[in-house]
């Protein structure tokens, strides 16, 4: 935090700062259905993405980030090109978002830094949240949030070209401090569900691989038209005419008729399918875990969903199952699976926090001496929960 006013003040000088601060997310269950209109869940952790901004009345977007050298600088009314793997195309996506409604009159100044700033935690949607809510801030707009949700989409899908769902954005802008989120991507229906009284304690892990690619090199969209691939066999076997690719989804074919027809999908289009399905099944049964306080049934759901994204779904480099693999063994974990698209980053797991050093220690034993390459960049932390993103109040603070 101090680090961050430094800079500020000797970069703009200016004493009429705030700060918004945009969360970083875990997603419990619901994995790789949102693209498809599934159901998901999602909570925001205490770990975020910080920015201290003030209103740039010559109508230029200038952020300096402490987390890479450079700065971004540009005019709002002639935002550059995206450039693939550069951190600054989230402030041009979301300056041309917003541009898509508003007139904006007014750019930021600003300076951004993350904190756990790793490749499964969406790190990428509470950074453009963080732009889009300084923006609007500064134009005086008031922006709803399910329509932020939409604004910080339209940035990932559209403008970096990454087919997501709205997952990311939901948990970032939507999320309550000790409530899960559990949403419905094709409705959009949303509910903020209240740890139950009786659920016994417990702390988010979060084991960072050391792999960060750029999610668009690697298998994601693939396997977003392999699902859709497969909605439009099912829907060819049901009726015989399908839906236009761009808007066919598996959730447009109900669970019986799935069933029903499931051999008609040939190899992998029927293990997107089996996963789809079997995922919502989890989130029904997640959900009610979670309302029980039954954390034991919650994660052996979190495992179950683990095993299908390797098995059914078929992401998760080697690096990444190698963690699943010891949060299975590691005595305390209630639950583990990969975080995010499953081919980068980090695997989550919820944990009872008395077992904090031991499961620390199981992965410092084991993980390195398996994939040397790694043994300087990895890292395990531990995280607890917090509200969505926003602009705080004078009497908030970021620790």
């Amino acid at each position: 935090m101090e680090k961050m006013r430094k800079v500020f003040h000797e970069k703009f000088g200016s004493e009429n700062a705030k700060i918004v601060k945009s969360p970083l997310r875990i997603c419990p269950l619901g994995a790789h259905v949102d693209h498809q209109h599934g159901l998901v869940t999602g909570m925001a952790l205490d770990a975020s993405v910080s920015m201290m901004y003030s209103p740039n009345d010559s109508g230029y977007a200038r952020v300096q980030s402490l987390d890479f050298p450079d700065e971004e600088y540009f005019s709002i009314d002639h935002a550059p090109e995206m450039i693939p793997g550069f951190w600054g195309n989230y402030l041009r996506g979301a300056v041309l978002s917003l541009a898509r409604s508003f007139k904006l009159k007014r750019g930021i100044n600003g300076v951004i830094r993350g904190r756990l700033p790793i490749g499964g935690l969406s790190s990428s949607a509470a950074v453009t949240t963080a732009y889009l809510l300084a923006l609007a801030d500064v134009n005086g707009l008031v922006i709803e949030k399910p329509d932020l949700i939409r604004y910080s989409h339209w940035v990932e899908k559209e403008f970096i070209g990454l087919y997501n769902g709205i997952l990311d954005q939901s948990a970032n802008i939507l999320s309550r401090n000790d409530h899960l989120l559990y949403m419905d991507c094709r409705t959009e229906d949303y509910s903020l569900i209240p740890k139950n009284p009786a659920m016994p304690a417990f702390a988010v892990l979060v084991v960072y691989s050391g792999i960060n690619k750029i999610l668009i090199s690697t298998d994601y969209n693939n396997r977003v038209d392999e699902c859709k691939v497969a909605a439009w066999i099912l829907q060819e076997t049901g009726c015989g005419r399908v839906t236009p690719f761009k808007e066919v989804r598996l959730r447009d074919i109900s669970e019986e008729f799935y069933m029903e027809h499931r051999g008609a999908l040939p190899g992998r289009f029927r293990r997107r399918a089996d996963h789809f399905y079997s995922e919502n099944n989890r989130v029904r049964q997640g959900v009610e875990c979670w309302k029980k306080g039954d954390l034991a049934g919650l994660g052996k759901l979190i495992f179950e969903s683990g095993e299908s994204s390797i098995h059914q779904y078929e992401s998760g480099a080697p690096q990444l199952i190698t963690i699943y693999d010891i949060l299975k063994e590691c005595p305390g974990v209630y639950g583990a699976r990969f975080s995010g698209a499953g081919y980068r980053g980090c695997c989550i797991g919820i944990i009872d926090p008395a077992y904090k050093e031991a499961v620390k220690q199981r992965i410092d034993s084991r993980y390195p001496a398996k994939h040397p390459d790694f043994k300087d960049v990895y890292r395990v932390y531990f995280a607890g929960l917090d509200d969505g993103a926003r602009i705080l109040g004078k009497d908030e603070s970021l620790l």
